[in-house]
């Protein structure tokens, strides 16, 4: 449960739509502890429901009650975080509250867990295919360029996010939330469409590239791995309750970094300083693309935002911090791999990881499983997340878990994956041109400038410093790669 801070200037509730006709209408949620108005509807009128609320639990912090204590409300038997006594704005917007009514802040290291964790997936795997033509350094400047260009649009996110928030009233909003507050209907249709198509392109390259690894592993023709790797995941995610699901991808996540350490320590031993001396800047904006996708985390931002209670400072450490993780994982993995190919080879349209295995009968099984958990793990993650989309668009009903999201979240991509073989490249390039620099380039630049400057949505927090030049150079950017691509691929401009 999700209840005020007692400094705040909006009294956000997870728990209630702060509209009184709608509270009906939120299924499965308890009404929050104090009746307030929308913060859209007038500033005052809050400000008053929140000295209410002071002089209601007044007498009892001056009782013994220290700011930033739990303390029940004897009128209504609720429990309120109190701020400070000289009546500044606590950091945080709200208090998660347990079952106990006691205070559960989030943890910053967990959240930044979790933002490496999601990053930290299958884009790993294509980094060396792609970067191969364009040589270590460049690449690695690159990777570097492009991680600072996702730190600040999931910091945009979170900006959108939080004053999304404050203005509805409700913890864990959407993006398609946030582009319905600040863009509309039209700019709340084309981030589904970018979302949905996001995740089918992934969800191709995934059951591609895993029903390979598992077709490969049982000798079998690869649309029986496909089938295999698609019905017996997606089955999991179907079947396994959200506690049982946690602990399955966390021993997978866990796999992964074993597995990732030890491919690692075999792949430097064999490293040529020659070969990460090699760079060709011509080759770098192809690579744009994919490495785009592979720090793909901006998702799982409300998550972050809601779990830290709206903290903007505590949301940006997680951000920050939890991007500095895949960006390390990503150059030494880049530098092991390209480093370790003959320089000879260099330049050919063959995938290093696929020269590395066949280089030696002990690096092959380690890549092999480095690959199938880290594509399980995505698989996972944008499984549970289609499918939830899906079934919040057909309007089903909360909880329990349905087939036929399911079933549309499984069968079109296992079918295009089966129609075009080996896609993972293209189906991963596609994702990071027209998916990701759309859905998390273009539109949080967009419903940032709405929110900053349109004058039409409550702006009170801002965390990406800048102003307009600052968003321009976002938008612009991303405007710029996703138009090079489409030249390139309609014309054979580039």
């Amino acid at each position: 449960m999700m209840l005020p801070a007692g400094g705040l200037s909006f009294l956000p509730c997870r728990h209630h739509a702060l509209i009184p006709s709608r509270c009906c209408e939120t299924k499965s949620r308890k009404l929050c502890a104090f009746d307030v108005v929308p913060a859209r509807r007038c500033r005052r009128r809050i400000l008053r429901a929140q000295s209410e609320v002071r002089e209601t639990t007044q007498p009892e912090n001056v009782n013994g009650g220290r700011p930033g204590d739990v303390l029940e409300n004897e009128t209504n038997g609720s429990s309120v975080l109190f701020g400070e006594q000289n009546g500044t704005d606590p950091s945080r917007l709200w208090s998660n509250l347990g079952d106990d009514m006691k205070h559960e802040p989030g943890s910053v290291l967990g959240s930044a867990g979790l933002v490496a964790g999601t990053t930290v997936g299958a884009g790993i795997l294509a980094l060396p295919a792609v970067t191969d033509e364009a040589g270590f350094l460049a690449s690695t400047l690159t990777i570097a360029a492009v991680c600072g260009f996702s730190i600040v649009t999931g910091l945009l996110v979170a900006e959108v996010n939080v004053n999304t928030m404050c203005e509805l009233g409700s913890g864990g909003v959407s993006l398609v939330s946030m582009a319905e507050r600040t863009l509309g209907k039209t700019g709340t249709r084309v981030a589904s469409v970018t979302y949905v198509f996001l995740h089918y392109a992934l969800l191709v390259a995934y059951i591609s590239k895993g029903g390979g690894v598992v077709a490969s592993f049982l000798q079998t023709p690869e649309w029986v791995g496909a089938l295999a790797f698609n019905v017996t995941l997606g089955g999991v995610c179907y079947v396994a309750n959200p506690r049982i699901l946690d602990r399955i991808n966390g021993a997978l996540v866990g796999a992964v970094v074993i597995s990732f350490l030890g491919l690692l320590g075999v792949a430097a031993g064999g490293v040529h300083v020659d070969a990460l001396a090699r760079s060709n800047w011509a080759a770098v904006p192809d690579t744009i693309p994919v490495v785009a996708l592979a720090f793909v985390y901006h998702n799982i931002v409300p998550v972050i935002a809601t779990n830290l209670e709206g903290d903007v400072s505590k949301v940006r450490t997680a951000i920050v911090g939890g991007s500095l993780v895949p960006l390390t994982m990503f150059v030494l993995w880049n530098g092991a791999i390209l480093g370790s190919i003959d320089p000879n080879m260099m330049g050919d349209f063959q995938d290093p990881l696929d020269s590395l295995k066949a280089s030696s009968a002990t690096v092959g099984p380690l890549i092999e499983s480095f690959s199938f958990l880290a594509i399980a793990t995505s698989y996972i993650g944008f499984v549970l997340g289609l499918s939830d989309f899906l079934a919040d668009a057909l309007k089903l009903p909360s909880g329990a878990k349905q087939a036929t999201p399911f079933a549309i979240t499984l069968l079109p991509p296992f079918v295009l994956a089966l129609t075009f073989r080996d896609v993972f490249f293209q189906a991963l390039d596609a994702a990071g041109t027209y998916g990701v620099l759309v859905l998390f380039g273009i539109i949080p630049a967009v419903m940032t400038w709405s929110e900053r400057y349109g004058g039409t949505t409550l702006s009170s927090v801002r965390i990406v410093p800048g102003g307009k030049p600052a968003i321009l150079l976002v938008g612009g950017a991303a405007s710029f790669v996703i138009l090079r691509e489409f030249l390139e691929t309609v014309t054979g401009l580039f």
